[in-house]
């Protein structure tokens, strides 16, 4: 009966198991067998046999895995097998140990027990939107770089020159180009000529660099623009070059992808860099391929993917890496004696985010405030926001962290909290709500995303918050000036520039998040919060489609000076000189600025004079 009595305890701290009475989950605990697994071994296979156990992790962490890509990591008191063991049907997932764990097994009748319970219901149903949901986020956020096309890899246009012209000026061109490789059209022919040319033939050569380069060029191996990278290496050493020419029909050079460009297919890739974080041995190895997001934004954005895109792939690396520190967290300080949910918040939960993002985030824990619980989950905060800083997540300037009391409450707090700001909407509760209302799950077992997006749905029916709201979507004003001109900062250091995030991505993201709330939905994505406005007729289709290709234009002039910042290598800030845009992109950024202002003047209605 200790034993027993041990193991009801660890249950009774999670979900369904916190609804039975203390007799009924000693005698759910009598019949549980508890089994250890090595890393990497796995549990339950997805299309394989059903399972016959319902799991629940008592140390250590398990792997969800679908199409061979890990999905979610589960920590200590959550559960897996249920929909498989309830149904019959094979598992909708792989699962396998992350490291070496523990965990207790509950036979088909005492899982009937716990699971046929309304509780129980509820756990089931909840956990099972949420890995589904989540499966699709992580295979649709992370594109396949094994199907990346040739075309996808080329950096820019290749320098060109004629077969007469001399080494030396043809070398000084591929300089200036920043080029590894220089074309030659010699008639029908297609030459080129590469850094190891000019090694091997001019410099460790006897061939004077005077000499015309149709001495040193050789015949380019050219592949089509469809053709597979990974094909493409085959190509390049079966040929044994290192440059491959990408044509078009009818011919056209569209440019040359190097050996260094298909061999850092590996290390830019999104599944790659997840797999590494998600293996990473401690802090200091995490840190270290944090250094690789930088090269992944660059390659991303490369590939033509579109900012919401690149948006969801950064934010999924940084889910990873919250992933990976919790198991830090964990493995220092011990089993959380609470259910516990961390909460994502501002532009990663909207899947928004930029290299230049701030961390923001919260943590929530099941049962009534404690000082001693509370006291753990202050440690883990604060370890995962440390290390999230370390891997390239700077601090939010405000605390909003979970290291913080004030973003760190037990579940009925927060419940609390979002019932206030809706039914009393001072300034600082208004603050709280345009900052927590955008939320989502990122790590532990609590399921306290259901109740609060419940509190959410009820901010229709708050006209004093609605119009307090409003008026938080017109704080931030595009820069624009006298007819409509672009208005810059005069003082400084920033003198002749805008900001980009102030003044043309935050107005677009509050204006979405006012109409998504005064009507009741609660969905995150600026994109998809003006989409869902339109269909349920809050927004004319007119100005919602005018304010997604505004937030599209602004989002895509933000990453374009992130990525040349990255390149000149300095810090990365939203401070964009307008007069450094092409002419198409200014008039772009100016008529987007005017939509956000139109769309801002309607709000007048909500946001009388004085108020």
């Amino acid at each position: 009966m200790a034993d027993a009595s041990y193991i009801a305890s660890f249950l009774a701290r999670f979900a369904p198991f916190d609804a039975l009475e203390q007799d009924e989950l000693l005698r759910v605990a009598a019949a549980v067998e508890a089994r250890a697994y090595t890393a990497g071994e796995t549990v339950l296979v997805e299309d394989g046999r059903p399972a016959q156990h319902f799991y629940v992790i008592r140390d250590g962490s398990m792997e969800l895995v679908h199409e061979d890509e890990v999905i979610d990591v589960l920590e200590p008191g959550e559960g897996f097998g249920h929909p498989s063991l309830l149904t019959g049907l094979a598992p909708a997932f792989t699962v396998r140990a992350h490291e070496d764990s523990v965990c207790y097994l509950l036979p088909r009748e005492q899982a009937l027990t716990v699971l046929g319970r309304p509780a129980g219901a509820g756990f089931v149903a909840a956990t099972l939107r949420e890995r589904l949901t989540r499966a699709g986020h992580v295979t649709h956020a992370l594109p396949e770089l094994a199907t990346v096309r040739i075309a996808e890899l080329i950096p820019r246009l290749p320098p060109f020159c004629e077969p007469f012209t001399t080494i030396r000026k043809a070398a000084a061109t591929m300089t200036e180009n920043d080029a590894s490789a220089i074309l030659v059209q010699d008639g029908q022919r297609l030459l080129i000529l590469t850094d190891a040319d000019l090694r091997a033939k001019v410099l460790a050569g006897e061939l004077s660099p005077e000499n015309p380069v149709s001495r040193v060029t050789t015949p380019a191996v050219t592949v089509p623009p469809d053709r597979l990278a990974v094909d493409a290496v085959v190509d390049m050493l079966a040929s044994g070059t290192d440059h491959l020419v990408v044509v078009d029909e009818p011919p056209a050079v569209l440019g040359i992808v190097s050996a260094a460009d298909l061999m850092g297919l590996e290390t830019r890739s999104p599944f790659a860099i997840r797999h590494a974080i998600l293996r990473a041995k401690d802090e200091d190895e995490l840190a270290a391929i944090s250094t690789r997001t930088g090269p992944l934004f660059l390659a991303l954005l490369e590939a033509g993917l579109s900012p919401s895109d690149v948006g969801r792939v950064l934010s999924l690396q940084r889910e990873s890496f919250i992933t990976r520190l919790v198991d830090f967290a964990i493995r220092r300080h011990g089993p959380a004696p609470r259910a516990w949910a961390w909460l994502i918040l501002g532009s990663a939960a909207r899947r928004e985010l930029t290299l230049a993002s701030d961390q923001e985030n919260a943590l929530a824990y099941a049962g009534e405030p404690d000082a001693e619980v509370d006291a753990y989950f202050e440690r883990f905060a604060s370890d995962v926001n440390a290390g999230l800083t370390r891997c390239g997540s700077p601090p939010d300037a405000n605390d909003v962290l979970a290291r913080e009391r004030l973003w760190r409450m037990a579940e009925p707090a927060w419940l609390d909290t979002f019932r206030e700001a809706l039914e009393a909407p001072d300034r600082s509760g208004l603050i709280r709500a345009t900052v927590a209302f955008d939320f989502r799950h990122g790590s532990g077992g609590l399921e306290i995303v259901p109740p609060l997006v419940a509190v959410i749905r009820e901010a229709p029916r708050h006209p004093d918050f609605v119009r307090r709201l409003a008026r938080t979507a017109t704080d931030y004003k595009p820069p624009l000036g006298f007819r409509g001109s672009l208005v810059v900062q005069r003082e400084g250091d920033e003198s002749g520039k805008l900001d980009i995030k102030r003044g043309g991505a935050l107005p677009i993201v509050n204006l979405a998040r006012f109409h998504a709330l005064a009507n009741g939905i609660t969905i995150s994505a600026t994109l998809d919060r003006l989409t869902a406005a339109q269909e349920t007729g809050a927004l004319e289709p007119e100005i919602a489609a005018s304010l997604r290709e505004a937030f599209t234009i602004v989002s895509r002039i933000r990453f374009e000076h992130h990525a040349a910042q990255l390149d000149a290598g300095q810090p990365l800030d939203n401070l964009v000189d307008p007069d450094e845009l092409p002419q198409l992109t200014r008039r772009e950024l100016r008529e987007s600025f005017r939509s956000v202002a139109q769309a801002q003047k309607r709000l007048g209605v909500y946001v009388p004079s004085g108020i």
